[in-house]
């Protein structure tokens, strides 16, 4: 059982001497949270012309790039650097080779930003090191570990890196596979989310309400990942519109059924909750957008924002905010300014989802009052959870 939030699972575990590098959430939600904000910033002053960008990625490129393989990336790495540890009960990286880990992603985030005099071999092999690392860091504890489901996220780490490699290939002048390994990169990212979704949604509903009638179908779960690994393969062989808006609808489809499943009433009286459900909701809408897209009904960037801002970014927030809790030994209720920031996401989802099918003019405004909604909300968790990442945990233990 996937417990994100229990207590260490060895009292052998050593912390490391300093808290911010004791275990893998703290420095990688410190920097998802600072880096969502800052990239947000940057993007919105290159999207108003305010601002250049570097010679390697490109505006728009650089924008999609970063979200994905460096915030989404650094969220996904410290989840699992923590998680592991959980299932199997061995120590996961701590410590310097933490902090030489947490310099690595670092440092593809900052070396684009000197295209001009780095070189871009250079700026790939750095940026394309991290994952593959990740994979390494993770490896010798699921291969210790029973539960050899658990050792699927190795390789679904290399297929990341893969999907990167394609970016890369672009930027190098190689190929012109970079919306290809975009597409599959962002598909990778949800099937984590959907993965990681089926376990946790229905066990924190049971932890939180021990009546809930929760359901899960065997067969909708294998439907659910079978078509997003389908969806990955299709981005990365054959993007055909077709093909992929028909994975989407079956997809959408299936998550409908497992959330209905999952789903009590009173779980919108649990911020905790109801902030996972919400993003679970964006997902559906992005999946069903990506259908009509394939169509021609609605612009598929709708589709991609849906999927992005509003599934990945609410869920990731919203799984930070309660690992980070309870990781560090806080009861699991957030401050009532994090219960803000959940709703301001949601906000900033639909100003950059549904707001533009109505008002298309104002496109330019729209972004601009997304971004930055979307920035205050990160500000927010980052103001409220830092300390708490560099900091001991309140009760003592390793961790």
């Amino acid at each position: 059982m996937l417990k994100p939030h229990a207590e260490p699972p060895s009292p052998t575990l050593k912390a490391s001497s300093s808290a911010l590098f004791a275990l893998g959430f703290r420095p990688f939600f410190s920097l998802a949270g600072i880096s969502s904000a800052v990239l947000l910033i940057i993007w919105l002053g290159i999207w108003s012309g305010a601002l250049g960008v570097s010679s390697y990625y490109g505006p728009i490129p650089w924008h999609s790039h970063e979200m994905l393989f460096g915030y989404a990336v650094a969220i996904i790495a410290g989840f699992l650097l923590t998680a592991v540890r959980n299932w199997t009960g061995v120590n996961t990286p701590n410590g310097r080779p933490l902090m030489l880990l947490a310099l690595l992603w670092l440092a593809g985030r900052l070396l684009p930003v000197l295209g001009d005099f780095v070189p871009g071999m250079v700026i790939a092999l750095v940026d394309l090191a991290f994952l593959p690392a990740a994979a390494l860091a993770i490896k010798p504890a699921l291969w210790q570990g029973q539960m050899k489901i658990n050792r699927i996220f190795v390789p679904i780490l290399l297929v990341m890196a893969i999907a990167n490699l394609l970016t890369h290939l672009q930027f190098l002048g190689l190929a012109t596979t970079y919306s290809r390994g975009t597409d599959a990169m962002l598909y990778m990212i949800i099937l984590v989310i959907i993965f990681i979704g089926g376990r946790v949604m229905p066990f924190f509903t049971e932890a939180v309400l021990p009546d809930a009638n929760v359901k899960r179908n065997q067969t909708i779960e294998t439907t659910s990942a079978g078509a997003l690994v389908a969806l990955v393969l299709a981005s990365m062989l054959y993007p055909h519109p077709w093909v992929t808006g028909a994975l989407a609808l079956v997809i959408a489809v299936a998550q409908v059924i497992r959330v209905i499943g999952w789903h009590d009433k009173r779980v919108w009286g649990i911020p905790i909750l109801w902030v996972l459900y919400t993003g679970m909701f964006w997902l559906i809408i992005g999946f069903f957008l990506k259908a009509a897209a394939a169509l021609g009904l609605v612009n598929t960037n709708l589709a991609t924002h849906s999927l992005t801002v509003g599934g990945i970014g609410i869920l990731t927030l919203g799984m930070m905010a309660r690992v980070s809790l309870g990781h560090t030994g806080r009861p699991m209720q957030p401050a009532k300014i994090i219960e803000l920031s959940f709703i301001l996401l949601n906000i900033a989802a639909a100003i950059r989802v549904i707001a533009p099918i109505f008002i298309p003019e104002q496109y330019q405004l729209l972004v601009h009052l997304s971004g930055g909604v979307w920035v205050v909300s990160f500000i927010i968790f980052c103001i409220i959870y830092l300390p708490f990442l560099m900091k001991p945990r309140v009760d003592g233990k390793p961790g």
